[in-house]
């Protein structure tokens, strides 16, 4: 396994959870590079749902080290109650590490996302309202508060004092100094057993040739820069985001497995050229249970877009791919694939880079047969429909991507290995 990346391919809530959780078994640390407590992933153990945000995926396996990168904001209070939460259910959270230098959610980036939202009018990008944004706005802005910060009471007064004073000028938000002071002096408290120079344990890992995973949160069309902006995320969720997120150069990069949906799903808003809008849009939601792990918002569905797919391999320069939720297509008894877009008559193979021609973009599909059968039952990819094969190679070809993990069911031992 070496050092392997796990990314999505599409708007995230592709099953990077259960992928990176099934893997981790000879994993010997599983790595957070980015993102915040907007993440969602879901793992299911013996039918008992797990649901991390901030927490590595990895931490229901023993033994593994579960690592929170600097490229991560943090809110403390979040992590402390999943902490806690996972520890009520009998799992233990000692192998947890988290960056001194991961920037730190506060209450004004809250509100503030929630003002920014509320502003945008009919422009609403739709964010989880958690404070992501701003956190990281404040990263660059280079006023934000750290989690070392946290552990130095000198160090917090000075630079929440600041905060708070530029807010109020700014946003007329009143908030306490002695309360929020309090409270993040005690999370840091609480956070100190646990904070330490991940760049520094990660680099040593290497250098011991463990194995690790790093996984990343939400999907490649969500990444700041090579998403579909506006509608994306704060961080880079690619690949090539786990150099800065954790502190490791490239070279030290081994392999990197692209998970994909076996159709396509976006929540919030922006341009969607696949969707769904009928009975079929209904039945992937129900059946694939499409609402968001964080939000509970319902995701829009539509056709598998092989453009998308071809986009993500370039971007991240993806090994192999897990295919996920094979099942949910089983009861169609016609599905479509996009194979490219079709732009004022002109066809359009590669993903567009300005927002407008892809708003504009109509999907060119490729149609195939059903399956009709239960896939569900399946324990080894030989024994799938001869429709279900030739499905999983049209998205091999259209992405130039081979499949080697491949999902018929939430399970553990319905991730399946191919070749």
């Amino acid at each position: 396994m070496s050092n392997l990346v796990v990314v999505g391919t599409q708007w995230g809530d592709e099953g990077k959870g259960r992928v990176v959780d099934f893997l981790s078994k000879k994993a010997d640390a599983i790595v957070r590079f980015q993102g915040g407590s907007n993440a969602g992933h879901t793992v299911m153990v013996t039918g008992e749902k797990f649901i991390f945000h901030l927490v590595p995926s990895g931490a229901l396996r023993r033994g593994e080290k579960c690592i929170i990168g600097n490229g991560v904001v943090v809110d403390p209070r979040e992590l402390l109650e999943e902490i806690k939460n996972l520890q009520s259910r009998g799992i233990k959270v000692d192998n947890l590490y988290l960056s001194g230098s991961a920037h730190v959610v506060m209450p004004y980036h809250r509100k503030i996302e929630e003002m920014e939202e509320e502003q945008r009018d009919k422009q609403k990008i739709g964010t989880t309202k958690r404070g992501i944004g701003p956190a990281y706005a404040d990263k660059i802005a280079r006023k934000g508060l750290r989690i070392a910060d946290l552990l130095d009471k000198k160090i917090l007064a000075q630079k929440l004092s600041a905060a708070l004073k530029f807010w109020k000028d700014i946003y007329s938000l009143n908030y306490s100094f002695d309360k929020i002071f309090e409270e993040y002096l005690n999370y840091g408290r609480e956070l100190r057993k646990y904070v330490t120079d991940t760049s520094l344990l990660v680099n040593q890992l290497m250098q011991e040739n463990k194995d690790i995973i790093f996984e990343g949160a939400q999907g490649t069309l969500l990444d700041v820069d090579h998403g579909t902006y506006p509608y994306v995320t704060s961080s880079n969720t690619v690949s090539g985001g786990v150099c800065t997120g954790i502190g490791i150069g490239p070279t030290r990069i081994d392999k990197v497995l692209g998970v994909v949906k076996a159709y396509t799903t976006r929540v919030g808003k922006g341009p969607f050229p696949t969707e769904i809008k009928g009975e079929i849009g209904k039945i992937l939601r129900e059946k694939g249970k499409e609402y968001g792990a964080t939000t509970g918002r319902a995701r829009r569905c539509g056709w598998f877009d092989g453009v998308i797919l071809r986009y993500a391999a370039r971007v991240n320069g993806l090994d192999e791919l897990a295919l996920t939720k094979l099942d949910v297509l089983d009861e169609l008894e016609r599905i479509k694939i996009c194979v490219a877009y079709k732009y004022k008559g002109k066809i359009i193979k590669d993903f567009p880079f300005q927002l407008n021609v892809w708003e504009g973009c109509e999907p060119v599909y490729k149609e195939m047969e059903g399956w009709m059968k239960d896939t569900s039952i399946v324990n080894k990819y030989e024994d799938l429909p001869e429709e279900a094969k030739r499905y999983i190679n049209m998205i091999e070809k259209v992405g130039g991507v081979f499949v080697h993990l491949l999902s018929v069911a939430p399970q553990r031992s319905k991730l399946l290995t191919i070749g």
